[in-house]
């Protein structure tokens, strides 16, 4: 229930982002998403933050590298591919995370996946080619993304890390953790945030944009990243990765009904190979 929950607010964080365009510029958003998060935090658990500050202080560089890959460095890459691809793209590629986790686990942490979890990554990847190919496999020799659907790849990449990371997380409370995480990613989101405003990308969020931001900070930033973290724990990384694919189901709900976006036969096959991929991976050989 927790992993669904979450999928169903990163589902949509994919409308949000594009909702964002033109209302809240993308680098605003990251760093003001983690600001709010984190001053919540900080203010409910005082006293868990001071009695596990030694720790803290001796896991401090894996918590930033943490928070940059997962928070910061997903994000950016997330809020800029929503103004060069549409939403259900954007949720729809999310898919990728799941098959990602399975190589990383396999590659990194000896993990091997079964022969199911196997076929469900295969199917998968092939929902994410009919995609890219715009539901034309034949023409996978002509195979092209946008800048996008490549920023929003990139980004997963940095998530399937962040989500094996998880796995040997420092020993302490998750929310203690979690705000660790946030002020991370507070601070690695300050460079991206000054070259925006050098640049001259940077402008005050409208009424709209404000409240996407508080959508954003309190859901998919907050909640679901607690919820994440707790489904990890409690089914590992693979599994819990697997949950990524029912991503696409929520957020192409939310963008055709929210925004008005069209959705093609191709998105409705990829939405069905990324949800029989999660099927395929919890059955037992």
């Amino acid at each position: 229930m927790l992993l669904t929950i979450t999928a169903a607010l990163w589902g949509a964080n994919g409308v949000a982002s594009r909702a964002a365009v033109g209302n809240i510029s993308p680098m605003t958003l990251v760093l003001f998403r983690w600001v709010a998060v984190f001053v919540v935090l900080a203010v409910l658990l005082r006293d868990d933050l001071r009695r596990e500050r030694a720790l803290l202080a001796e896991h401090r560089l894996r918590i930033f590298l943490m928070a940059l890959a997962g928070f910061t460095g997903f994000t950016v890459f997330f809020y800029l591919a929503g103004y060069y691809t549409t939403a259900v793209n954007i949720t729809l590629l999310q898919s990728s995370i799941p098959p990602m986790v399975l190589a990383g686990a396999a590659l990194f942490k000896g993990v091997r996946p079964t022969p199911m979890q196997l076929i469900g990554m295969g199917v998968t990847l092939v929902g994410v080619l009919v995609i890219a190919t715009r539901g034309d496999l034949f023409r996978i020799g002509d195979l092209a993304f946008n800048a996008g659907d490549l920023m929003l790849l990139a980004g997963c990449a940095l998530y399937a890390a962040y989500t094996l990371a998880l796995r040997d997380r420092p020993q302490m409370p998750a929310l203690v953790f979690f705000t660790a995480l946030a002020a991370a990613a507070c601070l690695s989101s300050l460079p991206a945030f000054a070259v925006e405003f050098a640049l001259g990308k940077s402008y005050w969020p409208t009424l709209k944009g404000w409240l996407i931001l508080l959508f954003v900070a309190l859901g998919p930033s907050l909640t679901s990243q607690v919820f994440f973290m707790r489904g990890v724990e409690m089914i590992g990384p693979g599994r819990a990765g697997l949950f990524s694919n029912l991503v696409p189901m929520f957020g192409a709900l939310f963008a055709v009904l929210l925004l008005g976006e069209e959705f093609h036969f191709y998105h409705a096959v990829a939405l069905t190979l990324g949800l029989g991929g999660v099927w395929l991976s919890e059955r037992k050989t």
